[in-house]
């Protein structure tokens, strides 16, 4: 049997386990919600109203910080009934999508990679964007790309008090040591 390693509590977190305290500490008591990595897949699992067994749960994939912002900026943008709802209530149609598909993909995703990236650049992170299609190699994703921005320059507008401006500013104080305004700015 192979002897354990001790853990060693002065090592720094991931930034992944950073992404999820963050996280905690900003909707925990009032949303009863967590972020918890390891999944195979994403996946969002509501609370089961009227109980008291089971809090919302956002999956991300592996330890990938990419996976918790992109999916923390779903949480953050659905509005009340769709947190009711498992996924969110949404379709997801798996990678092999045909181009009338991946349009209609990309028509949804534009707001979240938007958030996710504005996310991204609170922790100090390298955003990627994401057609999330390998059946589809030569897909032009620049009008994507030019969605996905000009989204991101409305975030500007952001209203201090959305579930968004406040895990920005969590992220980008824990991260960056300044606002989330701050960060957007440079």
């Amino acid at each position: 049997m192979a002897a354990q390693q001790p853990i060693n509590l002065d090592e720094p977190a991931s930034p992944a386990a950073q992404i999820e305290q963050c996280f905690e500490a900003v909707f925990y008591q009032a949303y009863r919600t967590r972020l918890i990595g390891g999944a195979e897949e994403p996946e969002y699992r509501a609370h089961l109203r009227g109980t008291r067994e089971r809090d919302a749960i956002i999956r991300y994939r592996q330890d990938f910080a990419a996976s918790a912002l992109h999916e923390t900026a779903h949480w953050c943008i659905a509005g009340e009934q769709r947190r009711r709802q498992d996924d969110y209530g949404y379709w997801y149609s798996p990678d092999g999508r045909d181009e009338a598909t991946q349009a209609l993909f990309e028509k949804v995703e534009a707001r979240p990679q938007a958030l996710e990236y504005l996310l991204s650049v609170c922790c100090d992170l390298p955003f990627r964007l994401s057609v999330d299609n390998l059946a589809l190699p030569e897909w032009d994703q620049s009008a994507f790309s030019a969605s996905v921005l000009q989204q991101f320059e409305r975030l500007s507008e952001l209203d201090q008090n959305t579930r968004a401006a406040a895990f920005a500013d969590a992220l980008a104080r824990r991260f960056r040591g300044m606002s989330w305004r701050q960060c957007w700015l440079e």
